[in-house]
């Protein structure tokens, strides 16, 4: 687990984006049992999260359509929570970062690590905001 100082602003930077930290499995299962859009990122301490991840999931938010609800786990920190995400992720393995759109409780688009590692916020955004537009 990582000390939580050092993950603080790792996790500041997406809820003052207005994403819902998710701490626990209830928090992942009641925001899926919504039955609408919801977008997850599994954020992460590494340099692909901080350059692509989350700045592309935030930048993806500025479109004429996005999901109803914009919520993060914490791989590394947040593990019942992170677990309960990745449960509704399968059939994709685990990984960090992630991004996972859920339509009425059931995956309907996923960013694995190796779609995020490399590729520049603005093109996570574009693929996001694609996603919103077929699935929103």
């Amino acid at each position: 687990m990582y000390p939580e100082d050092l993950v603080m602003p790792m996790r500041k930077e997406l809820t003052d984006a207005g994403f819902k930290e998710l701490l626990n499995s209830e928090d992942v299962k009641a925001i899926i049992a919504k039955n609408e859009t919801t977008l997850i990122i599994v954020n992460s301490v590494c340099g692909c999260a901080a350059a692509n991840a989350r700045p592309g999931a935030i930048e993806s938010l500025n479109n004429s359509k996005s999901p109803a609800n914009i919520a993060t786990v914490f791989a590394g920190v947040d593990k019942e929570a992170t677990d309960a995400a990745r449960g509704y992720m399968i059939p994709f393995p685990p990984s960090s970062p992630c991004i996972a759109l859920f339509k009425d409780g059931e995956l309907a688009h996923m960013l694995e690590r190796h779609h995020i590692e490399g590729r520049p916020a603005e093109l996570i955004a574009e693929n996001l905001k694609n996603a919103y537009n077929e699935h929103c």
